[in-house]
Order: structure tokens, then sequence, then C-alpha cells
């Protein structure tokens, strides 16, 4: 939420990022498509004198501009784009150098054979991936074991009270191959933050947002709308924030090894920072449990993992 997707003031989202590593948060999460690369300026430039108080994590794949080759899990791009993120956050070594999502056309063998020789040049500490399925997730690991690669030791999906589908089958792989989950998204796009109510003016939807994740008329948004009035009435009989009650379902998974949150403001951040030492009662977690069952995604468009899977060879009958 750094530069211009979100706050472009970079005086004020560096005094966030302070406040967050003064909190006691101790990785950044960030990505060479935020922003065009602004991103990743500001938490440079936020970090100076205090880089090694964090891990510092950055995510490529996305496309940076219309060249058809500044994009992709290719060595090439790969190879190009590690020197413009380090360039970016002015340091010498990434801790952690993510796959922003799963490639179609390019061998998983090649993109792990390009992170190898990072992480042996020392510019790399460790590899992730982001929004795998789960079955992609054992090909990598195979692939690593098989060939002596450098392996996946963490994956980014989404996961919050509204969208439980990594429940299913990515929890369970990540935890069977003993790697790290860093969650995205625990508000669910804003859908638990108490932005979006039922019967509030105004819509989410915008140029800038899926419509089939933002439309309120479509009846799987309609669900959620329901969903979110009982949570906030679960928050309240709790004691909790529905912020908070969002983030400490998120964190108490022992699946989960932190959630990414992505203040704006100062303000949002002060309001996620208490969620840290909630622990969640049985009651409360089965009132959740109720209104969205175990390993369901109320909106299957909330799941940024698979839907590559349902496309070109992998479907039964090409579109029409």
């Amino acid at each position: 939420m750094f530069g211009p997707w979100g706050n472009d003031d970079r005086a004020d989202a560096t005094r966030i990022i302070h406040r967050a590593l003064d909190a006691g948060i101790n990785i950044v999460d960030t990505a060479d498509v935020y922003s065009a690369g602004v991103s990743e300026e500001i938490v440079g430039e936020a970090l100076q004198g205090r880089r090694d108080d964090v891990v510092l994590a950055t995510k490529f794949f996305m496309p940076m501009d219309d060249d058809v080759n500044h994009r992709g899990g290719s060595r090439l791009w790969i190879m190009r784009e590690v020197e413009n993120s380090l360039r970016r956050l002015k340091t010498d070594h990434l801790d952690l150098y993510q796959v922003h999502r799963p490639s179609a056309d390019t061998d998983v063998e090649e993109t792990l054979g390009a992170l190898t020789d990072l992480v042996r040049q020392g510019k790399v500490r460790y590899v992730g991936s982001s929004s795998y399925s789960g079955s992609q997730i054992v090909e990598a690991q195979w692939a690593s074991r098989d060939r002596n690669l450098a392996r996946f030791v963490t994956e980014q999906p989404p996961y919050s009270i509204l969208v439980r589908g990594i429940e299913e089958d990515v929890l369970p792989t990540t935890q069977r191959h003993g790697m790290g989950t860093l969650t995205y998204s625990p508000l669910s796009g804003g859908w638990l933050s108490g932005r979006y109510r039922k019967n509030a003016p105004g819509s989410p939807t915008s140029s800038a947002r899926p419509s089939a994740r933002f439309d309120m008329d479509a009846p799987a948004n309609q669900r959620k709308l329901d969903v979110v009035e009982e949570l906030a009435q679960l928050a309240e009989s709790a004691g909790l924030s529905l912020i908070e009650l969002s983030i400490a379902f998120v964190i108490n998974h022992p699946g989960v090894t932190s959630a990414i949150v992505g203040p704006r403001t100062m303000e949002q951040l002060e309001s996620y920072l208490p969620a840290a030492d909630i622990t969640l009662s049985d009651d409360v977690l089965d009132r959740i449990d109720q209104l969205v069952a175990p390993g369901v995604t109320i909106n299957p468009d909330d799941n940024s993992y698979g839907a590559h899977e349902l496309t070109g060879q992998a479907r039964r009958r090409p579109r029409r």
C-alpha cells in the first residue's frame, strides 16, 4: 500500500514502517510490481539503519511493463530483476525472494535453477512461492529434491475467515513439507475491516478491482455481507473489533507462520497491532466455523491460487 497504489507520502510511509518495527513486527514483504517499483524504493529508504532488524522479502513475476521479457519465472528475467529489486531496496541481499505466481509457460526447474544460483551468489538467503496450489507446491519440492536445487521454504497464499480454501489442501501440504506459510489479505481485501457492510452507501466496485470479487449484486458477495454482519456481532460479544477478530483468527492457525497486513495509514496499523496478542476461545472459533465452514471460500473468485489450473489443457473442454 506504499506508493501511488496507496499512500504516496514517503515520509508518512516511513513512519508507519518504523512504528511497525518498534511494535515488534520483524518481516517486511513487498514486490517489484507494487506501484511499479516505488513500494520497494520506499521500503528501502525506510529500512536504512534498520535493515538487520527485519526479514526482508520481495517478489517477482508480474509484468513490469509492456515488454514480454520483463515478467515471468524465466532465468533471463530473474537474473535481471533481482538486481533491480536490490537497487530499489538499497541492500546487497534479500532474505526471502518469492515467485509471485506459478508459471504455465516456464518449467519450475528453470525457475528454481536461477534462484539456486542467486542463493549460491549470496544475493538471496531463501526462496519461496506465492499463490501456488497444493499440487504445484509438491511438484516444486520434488524438483528441488531430484535436481539438488534450492527449495521453496515458504508459501504465501490468501487466507481469511471469508477465504478458507487453503485449509483443505495448501496448509496441510506446507506443513507436510516443513514450509513457513505467510498468509496475505487477512481482512479479505477490506471485507473484514468494516468497510463493506450491508445497506451501507456506495459500492466497492471500481476499475481497480475485479468485478467478480466486488460486485455487490453477486449472490456470493451478498452471502459475504450477511456473514460480515454476523462476525461483527460475534466480535462485539467477545469484546473485540472485527479487525482484531479477523487477524487473530488467521495467526492463531497452527499452520500459519505470519499474517501479512497492508496498512495505508498509521491509524490502520494501530488497529491491526492488538490482534497479535489475542487468542480466540473455542466458542468463538466454533461460531466462526458455523458461519464459514473449514476449507470453504464463500466466493471462489477470492481464491487467487488454482484458477490457472482450469485454463488451457487443464479444462475438459475448451472455452467457447
